[in-house]
C-alpha cells in the first residue's frame, strides 16, 4: 500500500449529497464535518430583508395565482422529465468528455489529448447556465400551478420564491468554484501520469461528467419539491 493511500484511508470520511462527497474526493484537502446545524447556517445566509419576505410569505395573505395558468398534470409532468433528459444527454455526449474508446469506436469526435483545461472549463461553465436557466424556468411555472391550487399551496410557492431569491446569490457563488476544483483536478492527474498513455485523461472526463451528473441533482432538488408537492395535493 503506497504512502498516498495510506493518506487517503485516513482522511475523514466525507457525507452528505453525492456532489459534495464526489467534490471532495477529487481534493486533496481534508474536509472536517461542520458543526453547525442547518439553521444556524441559513440564519447566516439569509440577510434580514429575506427574513421579512420569508416571514410575510409564511403570516401573510398569498398573493394572488396568476391567470391562464395550466392545470398540473401528466404533460406538466412529462416536460420537466423531458428537460431533465435532454440536459442529461448535453453532459453524457459533450465532446470534450468523449472517452478515448468511444473516438476509437467512432462514438465521438473528442478534444486532442494534449488539450488544455480551458476547453474543459469552457464547457462545464455552458452546462451550469444551461442547468440554471432550465431549472429556473421550472420552477417559476411550476410555482405558478401550486399558487393556483388552493391558499395553502400557494403560501408554499411564495416560500418557494423568496428562498430562491435569497439563496440563489450563495449558490452561484459556491456552484461557480466547481470549474476551479476540477481544475486543480486536472493538474494533479497530468503531474501524476508517468507512462505518457494519456489514460488519465479519460480518468478526468469520468470525474468531470460525474460532477456534472451529480450537480444536475441538486439543481434539480427544488424542481422535485415542488413536483412531489402538486402530486400530493
Amino acid at each position: 500500500m503506497t504512502s498516498r493511500t495510506v493518506q487517503s484511508s485516513q482522511r475523514t470520511m466525507v457525507r452528505g449529497p453525492t456532489f459534495i462527497r464526489l467534490l471532495a474526493r477529487l481534493t486533496d484537502v481534508e474536509t472536517p464535518p461542520s458543526s453547525q446545524s442547518l439553521s444556524d447556517r441559513l440564519s447566516q445566509w439569509l440577510e434580514w430583508t429575506h427574513a421579512i419576505a420569508l416571514s410575510t410569505a409564511l403570516d401573510g395573505t398569498p398573493s394572488a395565482p396568476a391567470k391562464d395558468v395550466p392545470a398540473f398534470g401528466g404533460a406538466q409532468e412529462d416536460e420537466c422529465v423531458r428537460a431533465r433528459a435532454s440536459l442529461v444527454n448535453a453532459i453524457v455526449g459533450a465532446r470534450e468528455l468523449a472517452l478515448s474508446g468511444d473516438r476509437d469506436a467512432g462514438r465521438g469526435a473528442g478534444v486532442d489529448e494534449t488539450a488544455d483545461y480551458t476547453l474543459f472549463r469552457q464547457r462545464y461553465l455552458a452546462l451550469q447556465r444551461s442547468m440554471q436557466a432550465t431549472t429556473g424556468q421550472l420552477r417559476g411555472r411550476l410555482r405558478d400551478m401550486l399558487a393556483a391550487k388552493s391558499p395553502a399551496l400557494a403560501r408554499l410557492a411564495e416560500v418557494d420564491a423568496v428562498m430562491e431569491l435569497a439563496l440563489s446569490p450563495r449558490e452561484q457563488k459556491l456552484l461557480g468554484a466547481v470549474p476551479t476544483v476540477l481544475g486543480g483536478h486536472f493538474d494533479r492527474l497530468r503531474q501524476r501520469e508517468q507512462a505518457g498513455s494519456g489514460a488519465w485523461m479519460d480518468v478526468f472526463r469520468k470525474d468531470m461528467r460525474s460532477v456534472l451528473l451529480a450537480e444536475l441533482d441538486v439543481r434539480f432538488q427544488p424542481v422535485d419539491g415542488l413536483l412531489a408537492a402538486l402530486r400530493a395535493s
